[in-house]
């Protein structure tokens, strides 16, 4: 994908599915993603951290989850930097120290929806990932423990959709597949595999309108990914911040609609 030519022109959407493995996402029921990543499949990938703040900062430097296959892999954003060998004419190179105020000198409204922890700006660390963009929004909807939370953001994104007469670089934190998300499974008082599936699916019930109002505007580039797995107990393991598989990889789609 030649990046250079849509920055302008189209709308970008990045899309984080907080917390979501590539196994789950591969085999959960998801109509509305399926029907708009290329194939209907994920692409499975690494991701760039094993835990939200950790992939965000490497995300909004232009280091997006890298393919699961040998190789060396072009990408789609970059800042400029001497030495960079996965930068071609294809990557849209921005002379900021991140992508985020790179769309900013593009002419592009940065928006961020926040939804774990990291975004939350009452808290001093909460406010870091946030201060990259001009506009961001969080509250106690949005967040983790909500249970309607993607509703809560998707309607925060379609006002500021409706507002905006510039392109907008819009990113949403999706909340609701990070713990706690047994309430997604009636009578569940654990977080599991299947409630991680569960929370996916509320998820993708949500985004169709959020899909609406962007073709409303006209084109758009989309990139849809998580930031990490997590580990409901394989090897012993539980959560994340930690490198098994389970966490490593992660789903991917780009895609221009």
């Amino acid at each position: 994908m030649n990046v250079n030519a849509l920055i302008g022109t189209h709308d970008v959407l990045f899309l984080v599915l907080d917390t979501l493995r590539f196994d789950v996402a591969s085999q959960a029921k998801t109509p509305c993603l399926r029907a708009l990543i290329p194939g209907g499949q994920w692409e499975q990938r690494h991701a760039p951290g094993n835990f939200t703040y950790a992939s965000h900062q490497a995300f909004f430097a232009g280091f997006l989850p890298t393919p699961a296959r040998p190789g060396r892999h072009v990408r789609l954003f970059s800042t400029k930097f001497e030495g960079s060998e996965t930068t071609t004419e294809d990557t849209c190179v921005f002379p900021t120290r991140d992508i985020v105020s790179g769309f900013a000198s593009r002419g592009y409204r940065t928006v961020c929806i926040g939804g774990v922890g990291f975004f939350n700006p009452a808290n001093a660390l909460g406010q870091v990932l946030p201060a990259y963009f001009q506009e961001s929004h969080y509250s106690a909807e949005t967040s983790v423990t909500a249970k309607d939370s993607t509703r809560a953001q998707v309607a925060i994104a379609r006002r500021v959709l409706s507002e905006s007469a510039q392109k907008v670089f819009l990113f949403i934190n999706v909340s609701a597949l990070h713990q706690p998300n047994c309430h997604y499974v009636p009578g569940a008082t654990r977080d599991s595999l299947q409630t991680h599936a569960a929370a996916l699916e509320y998820v993708d019930s949500q985004l169709p309108p959020l899909f609406e109002a962007l073709r409303a505007r006209g084109p758009c580039l989309s990139i849809v990914c998580s930031d990490h797995g997590t580990a409901y107990g394989e090897d012993g393991f539980h959560g994340h911040r930690l490198n098994h598989p389970v966490v490593a990889n992660v789903p991917y789609a780009e895609f221009v609609q």
